[in-house]
């Protein structure tokens, strides 16, 4: 008797977890067939104002590593006064790279044999004033960069631009959204969520400079001309989905 009324509840019990679950499944399936999406982007085009670059030298091998440090840190000193005195702050001047390596030599007769030592040395400049990016190049070469490159450019403060993409963004999904609905039948309802999501692509310029063989006593003594930089326009874009109740 008690194992039929233990079987009675038992069953009982697996009787309401089942209910319980068609009714959650049956409520999700509702929820999901009660609701409708779409997707708007909105983008707004700035110039830029921010210039990243780096700035390197890699000095020529010495037989020992004391005077390959001291000649690379000696000229990146040099470039570095040449940086301040263009208006670079020293908060917008990092170290990007340090190293420095034994080079090696391997001929048939003596294999692999040391010939000596190389530094490389690079900072990463953050530039302000974009008039300046030409003389900057043309500076630092001059003082013996001869690895200057990773030029991009980027807007400082994108607030106001990314509440203007996204404004035009959700003008564009709410158009869209009306126009399904109209075409096919569709009655929209309130907007339950939004989602957002955006970026801002970096407009990158290549430039690589000369290699410091080629910066001749010749080319120092003229004088090197500033190279012609433009930083053209980026674009901040902003893509939103709207989710809509269905009536």
């Amino acid at each position: 008797m008690k194992k039929a009324h233990v079987f009675l509840i038992t069953l009982g019990v697996l009787v309401l977890a089942a209910v319980a679950i068609v009714a959650v499944v049956m409520t999700n399936k509702s929820s999901n067939e009660d609701r409708f999406s779409v997707n708007g982007s909105g983008t707004v085009y700035a110039k830029a104002d921010i210039a990243n670059m780096n700035v390197g030298l890699k000095t020529e091998v010495k037989k020992t590593a004391a005077e390959a440090t001291k000649e690379n840190s000696d000229q990146m000193n040099e470039i570095l006064v040449v940086l301040k005195d263009l208006g670079i702050e020293a908060k917008d001047i990092k170290t990007g790279s340090y190293s420095l390596n034994p080079v090696y030599n391997w001929t048939e007769k003596d294999g692999q044999k040391l010939s000596g030592y190389e530094v490389y040395q690079s900072v990463t400049l953050k530039i302000r004033d974009l008039e300046k990016i030409g003389d900057i190049i043309a500076k630092t070469t001059e003082k013996g960069a001869n690895q200057v490159g990773g030029i991009s450019f980027t807007i400082d403060d994108e607030y106001e631009l990314k509440n203007e993409a996204r404004e035009l963004a959700i003008e564009k999904a709410k158009e869209k959204a009306e126009l399904i609905a109209a075409q096919t039948g569709m009655k929209l309802g309130k907007i339950v969520s939004v989602y957002e999501n955006s970026y801002s692509p970096v407009m990158a310029y290549d430039y690589s400079n000369a290699r410091k063989e080629m910066v001749t006593d010749e080319v120092l003594g003229a004088g090197i001309e500033a190279p012609g930089i433009e930083a053209g326009q980026n674009e901040v874009k902003v893509e939103v989905t709207l989710m809509y109740e269905i009536k």
